[in-house]
């Protein structure tokens, strides 16, 4: 029998149109619901019989995991609280936010309550703790993330890696040679799953485009300005003409203030590609290519997957990554004496 999510794409809507086209919970354009159920008829699709049978019961309720630890960057994590918050309520639902640093007992507490009819996991870790006990409970559970560690879980996240070679590839065809990564505070590497996959796939492809590559950290736990600037004076200095850069908002600030230092123009004297930015580049003092982090893109992901599996407990889980995105802002040019 079809899933739910081929019957979407047949009919070419999200999951929860699908769920509200066929439900009758939500108003449904006639051309939309008509489409809906023709290729739901087509494709033979019913909704699962225990998941209507339990419709009556649904809390209205998302929890989300999001584990607040020293060395949290609270703006970027609350940028995907918001998103996720969002994205539940456009389908009426509400957010129990989890913030303990064992994320487990959060996990573990609204499960056996009952509270919620499904779970979102933020700030995912490399040997993350809640993959355990994602596995082990009948609560759907979506990670904003991929743990080392996903079989049988649905994960959603930007592709980094494809992310990591466009930057990668854009500087390269401008005819740099040697570049830069900057990259997170130290402890991050440790503790978050994308920063090592950034490092690892820069590294990788710059070595496939025959590209000199050297990397520098930001700090041990928390953005170090003097770190920053030792880290662009040491690439400058090793010849490096194109910076790469993973970090926040005061990281990025603080490698322009490195350069304005060193009187280096963007654009002119070095280039400079921002990836997986989750903030407003555009507010930065000057225009940076962007390769974006968007969290309503991947929260908007994840909350149609956990109603899919609401809807249907025994659709297949997979690993869902979002296309990154180029954002040309002028920054990167032919290098200098090219």
């Amino acid at each position: 029998m079809a899933r739910i999510d081929e019957v979407a794409a047949a009919a070419g809507v999200s999951i929860s149109t699908v769920s509200y086209a066929l439900s009758g919970k939500r108003p449904i354009s006639p051309d939309t619901r008509r489409r809906v159920i023709d290729a739901a008829h087509r494709l033979g699709y019913a909704p699962n019989a225990g998941a209507r049978m339990l419709a009556g019961r649904l809390t209205h309720i998302f929890a989300l995991t999001e584990p607040l630890r020293r060395e949290t960057h609270a703006p970027t994590h609350m940028s995907f609280v918001l998103a996720a918050a969002v994205a539940a309520r456009r389908h009426d639902y509400d957010i129990l936010l989890l913030t303990d640093q064992q994320a487990s007992a959060g996990m573990q507490r609204v499960t056996a309550s009952g509270l919620v009819d499904a779970i979102l996991v933020l700030d995912v870790a490399p040997d993350d703790e809640r993959v355990a006990i994602a596995r082990s409970i009948t609560t759907p559970t979506v990670f904003i993330g991929i743990p080392d560690d996903h079989e049988g879980l649905d994960c959603v996240d930007l592709d980094f890696e494809a992310a990591a070679r466009l930057a990668v590839d854009r500087v390269a065809d401008a005819g740099h040679r040697r570049i830069a990564l900057i990259g997170q505070p130290a402890s991050t590497y440790r503790l978050s799953n994308f920063p090592p996959r950034v490092r690892r796939a820069v590294a990788e492809h710059a070595a496939h485009r025959a590209l000199e590559h050297s990397f520098a950290t930001t700090g041990e736990v928390v953005t170090d300005a003097d770190a920053v600037r030792a880290a662009v004076n040491d690439a400058l200095d090793a010849g490096a003409t194109a910076l790469l850069l993973h970090g926040v908002d005061d990281m990025h600030a603080a490698v322009l203030a490195a350069l304005a230092e060193r009187g280096a123009e963007v654009g002119a004297d070095v280039s400079i590609v921002s990836i997986a930015a989750s903030f407003d580049t555009t507010k930065l003092p000057t225009q940076l290519d962007t390769i974006p982090l968007i969290p309503e893109a991947s929260c908007d992901l994840a909350v149609d997957l956990a109603l899919a599996r609401i809807d249907d407990p025994r659709r297949p889980a997979g690993i869902h990554l979002l296309a990154p995105v180029y954002r040309d802002a002028g920054s990167v040019t032919t290098p200098p004496h090219a």
